[in-house]
């Protein structure tokens, strides 16, 4: 598949390292020579510098030819453009990155469509859904619903009151167990267990499980005591700091401290009042959180443009007793950081628009993809195709590589776990769990 991608800032960057992994052809289009520098010697991709909306650049770059063309520089008027170019000469589907919440209004889906823009991404918007996701569910850390919610996926972090710690996990996940243990994140190394692997304190384990056993998972983890979030502290008044206020449930209410008076009467205009505070303050001023109600707090969510500010201000409304932390790390190399200082749930919205695009590229049969940054691993669902490799044997007879497990499967609208009994059967919806693993590999078993 060939693959074009506009602008070597961080989205850029990162998807490039993603798709590079699934040996795909890909080309990197930047104005600025050091971006692409830095980049192209660590990574299988061909760098053009020039402008992406050169119509020779794009020639020359094999746009006629192009599977993806993606915009993801921080312009959004040259990624549009771009864009628009991209598909004139040739380009299948395109993707342009955007600023402006109202040009994902549903209603001008079709009017940019007829532009030739496939795809608009607006990564805010993206980040403040995995922030409410996040705060439905104060216990867990990440929270992955497969086929509208069919299986679930929960990244949680155990702590000394997990029931299931130090056991082999042939004897916790039984075929008639309703969870399985599809990954484990043990401080730098992400592991895809076997039967005889333990969970350790301290470990990140996603379960793979269906809605009516989540009250289990959360029994056995030891998490009932962590109470449900209801009122939510937001540091920072910025795009996804608005969107996450707007898309919160109607249970939960909402103070958002920002530092800007004019932004705080901008933010007051947009948000329902009722639900949501506006307060013009600096989130790091301890005697104003206290003033707040910090202490009667759930969650504390730290969304400034600052990476050590947030961490820190997560660390202090933990010794302050908020259970809930979600701290917006836009620095990567800061992630495994903020991780180790064990601060809750971080956000990145620039990985979180690249794993969104990421899933564009693979075939049409991978119905939804989610890279994983926290553990450093793929999960998608694939639909089984009628006689494809992956109906013909048992799961455990098949031969999966190394690195991959199955979680689940969706059939006739029901989620089923996997055991390495299973058949697999044409049609099914497929969870596939896979680190460091070629994706085109797995594709082979379901085509």
């Amino acid at each position: 598949m060939k693959i074009i991608i506009a602008g070597a800032y961080a989205i850029g960057t990162h998807l490039a390292k993603l798709l590079s992994r699934n040996d795909q052809d890909i080309v990197l289009i930047d104005e600025d020579e050091e971006r692409l520098n830095n980049i192209s010697n660590d990574y299988d991709l061909m760098t053009i510098h020039s402008s992406p909306s050169s119509i020779q650049t794009l020639k020359n770059a094999g746009v006629q030819h192009a599977n993806l063309f993606i915009g993801v520089t921080p312009d959004e008027n040259m990624n549009m453009n771009s864009c628009i170019l991209a598909k004139a000469l040739g380009a299948k589907r395109t993707v342009a990155k955007v600023n402006n919440y109202e040009f994902i209004d549903e209603k001008l889906k079709e009017f940019f469509n007829n532009l030739g823009i496939d795809s608009l991404i607006y990564p805010e918007n993206l980040a403040a859904r995995d922030i409410t996701n996040g705060l439905k569910m104060s216990w867990v850390r990440q929270r992955w619903d497969v086929h509208n919610g069919a299986l679930i996926m929960l990244g949680i972090k155990l702590r000394e009151t997990c029931e299931i710690l130090n056991e082999p996990l042939k004897d916790l996940c039984k075929p008639e167990s309703p969870y399985h243990i599809v990954a484990i994140k043990r401080g730098e190394d992400t592991i895809i267990p076997r039967g005889d692997d333990e969970l350790k304190i301290y470990d990140m384990a996603y379960f793979m499980t269906t809605r009516n056993y989540i009250p289990y998972i959360r029994k056995i983890v030891g998490k009932e005591h962590y109470v449900d979030v209801r009122n939510v502290m937001i540091m920072g008044g910025g795009n996804t700091a608005i969107r996450a206020a707007l898309t919160m449930p109607e249970y939960m209410n909402a103070k958002i401290i920002e530092a800007d008076e004019k932004r705080c009467e901008y933010i007051n205009e947009i948000v329902d009042t009722d639900r949501t505070m506006v307060i013009n303050g600096d989130g790091r001023d301890l005697p104003l959180l206290i003033e707040e109600g910090i202490k009667n707090t759930q969650a504390f969510v730290a969304l400034t443009a600052n990476a050590e500010t947030n961490i820190l201000a997560c660390l202090t409304a933990k010794r302050m007793g908020v259970r809930k932390t979600i701290a917006m790390v836009e620095n990567l190399d800061y992630v495994s950081m903020a991780e180790s200082l064990d601060i809750g749930t971080i956000v990145n919205k620039k990985a979180i628009a690249a794993s969104h695009i990421y899933q564009m590229m693979l075939d049409a049969d991978v119905k939804n993809t989610r890279f994983l940054m926290t553990a450093n691993a793929d999960v998608a669902e694939f639909t089984a195709q009628p006689g494809s490799k992956i109906t013909k044997k048992k799961v455990y007879e098949l031969g999966l590589p190394k690195g991959t497990t199955i979680g689940g499967l969706v059939r006739n609208g029901e989620g089923h776990l996997v055991s390495g009994n299973t058949e697999i059967e044409a049609g099914d919806i497929v969870v596939v769990f896979c680190h460091n693993v070629n994706m085109s590999k797995i594709e082979k078993f379901f085509n």
